[in-house]
């Protein structure tokens, strides 16, 4: 008997193998693209987790100079998006990438010596254009080396992004516990020594031969695409959500529930950590203009629902609270996936491979904008109170459920 059973033993030793090597990715463009990624998100951890303590405490710059720093940043950034996507197509895709990441390494040594407003403005500024200009300079790279589903390949990069933001946290959070200028210099130091070690972790990219063929009726294409431009648009009033979690939760659960303040970071935590674990798996079948559609709507089904749970956690007694909260947080999480994944396709899937930077950098601009303004639009919901949270989700149900047939129209109407 002893002998029979043995072999049933051992069957899910290979079944585990499988599921770590599913873990990384199958071809040496993937896991250069993956590790530059790994590294590039792990510097971008500890620099948004300190940055303001940084600028503040230690620089001496008051809150409004450095909030008013990061927006001109942030608007720098968005404008050169555009030109930065168009440029990863006519120059090089890898290239672009590189000189991203390295003008990325100049910047972080640049904030070592800001020392008042004015200089803060212009290192942001070069802060922001570095930020902005990755997701368009590396939108080429991932479809041409993303396999047969690019999609899913990005979706994988999603959750290694928050894998390795949240480690950077942590990191980070040793030096906001030291609480010296030395601990923080230090962080800006291997920040910038990760954007060089992302950038030689691109050099293991093979170079993609840049577009061809620029002429005037290829020239801003993107912005003549009514088909992207819609899906551009509806994504950007979806992505008012991402200001649910770092903006929305916080404050409503420090003012308006009886929830321990403690929960914020776990409701974080939780976030994070489904998003590690789900996006992958949220983004499969996701391959075409019908199934992102369906995951649109999905994602305002299920921000709608996540944001009324947390609604009705106004009041409640403690141990209520905090039950509402968290399952709002899971339920919220699910409509975070899914608009992921559908927008990730809508990226991909509407835009031609040869301009695929170009048009990254209008989608990216869309996206950019709502983040942008997101906080004062979930600002509005707070100061209302329960009926201005639940109607922010109708918002994002409204969206969803809007997204299909405007999209199938313009779409319809297109040339094939």
């Amino acid at each position: 008997m002893g002998l029979t059973e043995q072999p049933t033993r051992r069957r899910p030793l290979p079944a585990a193998g499988s599921w770590v090597r599913s873990l990384v990715p199958a071809t040496g463009p993937q896991r250069a693209i993956s590790l530059a990624t790994f590294v590039n998100t792990f510097g971008s951890g500890m620099f948004m987790t300190s940055s303001a303590l940084f600028f503040t405490q230690i620089v001496g710059l008051s809150m409004s100079g450095y909030t008013t720093g990061l927006l001109v940043g942030s608007m720098a950034g968005l404008v050169v998006g555009l030109f930065a996507g168009r440029l990863a197509d006519q120059a090089g895709a890898r290239e672009t990438q590189i000189a991203v990441k390295l003008s990325g390494a100049v910047a972080m040594v640049a904030c070592l010596f800001v020392g008042d407003f004015w200089q803060w403005v212009l290192v942001s500024s070069l802060i922001g254009v570095t930020t902005n200009a990755h997701g368009p300079c590396q939108a080429p790279l991932i479809r041409a080396y993303g396999g047969e589903n690019p999609v899913r390949f990005r979706a994988y990069q999603r959750s290694l992004t928050n894998l390795s933001l949240a480690l950077g946290a942590l990191v980070a959070g040793v030096a906001i516990g030291i609480g010296t200028r030395s601990a923080y210099d230090a962080l800006l130091w291997i920040r910038a020594a990760l954007y060089v070690g992302c950038a030689l972790a691109l050099l293991r990219v093979p170079r993609l031969v840049p577009a061809r063929g620029s002429g005037p009726a290829r020239r801003w294409q993107a912005l003549r695409d009514r088909q992207y431009l819609t899906a551009t648009a509806f994504n950007s009033l979806m992505s008012v959500h991402f200001a649910v979690p770092t903006v929305l939760l916080p404050l409503w659960i420090a003012d308006r529930t009886h929830a321990p303040r403690s929960i914020v970071s776990g409701a974080f935590i939780l976030n994070t950590v489904l998003i590690v674990l789900l996006q992958v798996r949220a983004s499969k079948g996701v391959d075409d203009n019908r199934s992102a559609a369906q995951r649109m709507l999905w994602a305002g089904i299920a921000i709608a629902g996540g944001l009324t749970l947390v609604a009705l956690a106004a009041g409640m007694p403690s141990g209520v609270a905090v039950a509402l909260v968290l399952g709002g947080v899971v339920v919220y999480t699910l409509g975070e996936l899914w608009h992921a994944a559908a927008s990730m396709e809508y990226q991909f899937g509407l835009a031609p491979a040869e301009a695929q930077g170009q048009y990254s950098g209008v989608f990216g601009l869309g996206q950019g904008l709502a983040t942008s303004l997101a906080p004062a639009i979930v600002g509005v919901g707070l100061s209302i109170g329960v009926g201005g949270v639940i109607g922010l989700g109708l918002a994002f149900l409204v969206v969803g459920a809007l997204t299909r047939p405007l999209i199938a129209l313009t779409l319809r109407d297109a040339p094939a």
